[in-house]
């Protein structure tokens, strides 16, 4: 069935209402619905991301919802708050508008997993299962030791970091900028058309999105501060945890140590996506969809 993209309103608590645009991927009418999947985007991406996936998904008897985060896509961008928490709290706010109350399963990757982690650890009720990775998690050492040992290929945590420059530098540049992501850490380059780039680039050239996706970067010491809280207070994540990583991943070596400093060792799994380095869903989409429905059939 034929994915939808739509836009909705919702007011998070805490926070000012904003509009959210979205995919909405129906489960075949003939197969007996197994849950919802919220499946949040990465850096330069958008929902865009996960066009080859959801039609497997789906097939599955899945519904899957994959909403485009404040700021990036056609969501809005006139907001200012891009903490993790307050972007974990759209996604409640999302599920709530799309009167959907069950639990869900999230799937998050590169920044989408640190919304899906956030998620998971503040509202468990709400989460069925989470799987993340393909991001060093503000708070844990992979993400000190990336972003003070490797500083020159985690160039960007300081960059886009620094107020107002990124911006200026890159205005006009969108399709550089991107394709430089999109190149630098892909094993599979087939995975990405000329259009695939074009449509991230022109996604990111719109008013006011390169300056969201830096504020995205920008409050990662307040993520650390605030996933170091909650572990401190509440303990680790307890939720049925996938992190997944790929064959020629940089972040392979550390996934699952990472993964220990916030997620119950008798929740977690950690799963290798084959032929794929740092973008799994686009370099390999059936082998990412296989590895993820084979832990959501664990799940019920």
């Amino acid at each position: 069935m034929t994915s939808h993209y739509r836009s909705i309103a919702i007011t998070p608590q805490g926070s000012p209402p904003l509009s959210l645009a979205y995919l909405d991927q129906p489960f075949p009418s003939t197969t007996d619905h197994q849950g919802t999947i919220l499946l949040l985007h990465g850096f330069p991406q958008t929902s865009h991301q996960f066009r080859h996936i959801l039609p497997h998904l789906a097939e599955a008897g899945y519904r899957c919802v994959a909403p485009e985060y404040r700021g990036a896509g056609r969501s809005s961008k006139d907001v200012t708050d891009f903490r993790k928490s307050t972007m974990a709290a759209d996604m409640i706010a999302l599920l709530d508008a799309l009167e959907i109350p069950e639990p869900v399963h999230v799937v998050g990757h590169d920044i989408g997993g640190m919304i899906a982690y956030s998620l998971a650890s503040m509202y468990p009720e709400r989460v069925k299962s989470v799987c993340w990775g393909e991001c060093p998690l503000p708070g844990t050492q992979a993400y000190e030791v990336n972003r003070k040992e490797n500083a020159v290929d985690f160039f960007h945590f300081i960059f886009h970091s620094v107020p107002d420059l990124p911006e200026a530098l890159i205005a006009g540049k969108e399709r550089l900028y991107v394709s430089h992501f999109l190149n630098k850490i892909t094993y599979n380059f087939d995975a990405f058309s000329d259009a695939d780039i074009d449509f991230y680039a022109t996604a990111y050239a719109q008013p006011g999105a390169m300056r969201c996706a830096f504020g995205v970067y920008r409050v990662f010491e307040t993520d650390a501060a605030e996933n170091k809280k909650r572990v401190a207070e509440h303990g680790k994540c307890g939720v049925r945890t996938l992190i997944l990583t790929g064959e020629h991943s940089r972040h392979r070596d550390e996934a699952r140590e990472m993964a220990l400093e916030v997620t119950q060792e008798d929740a977690l799994a950690v799963e290798v996506v084959e032929e794929a380095s740092h973008y799994l869903v686009e370099e390999n989409p059936e082998g990412f969809a296989d590895v993820v429905l084979r832990f959501l059939a664990k799940s019920h």
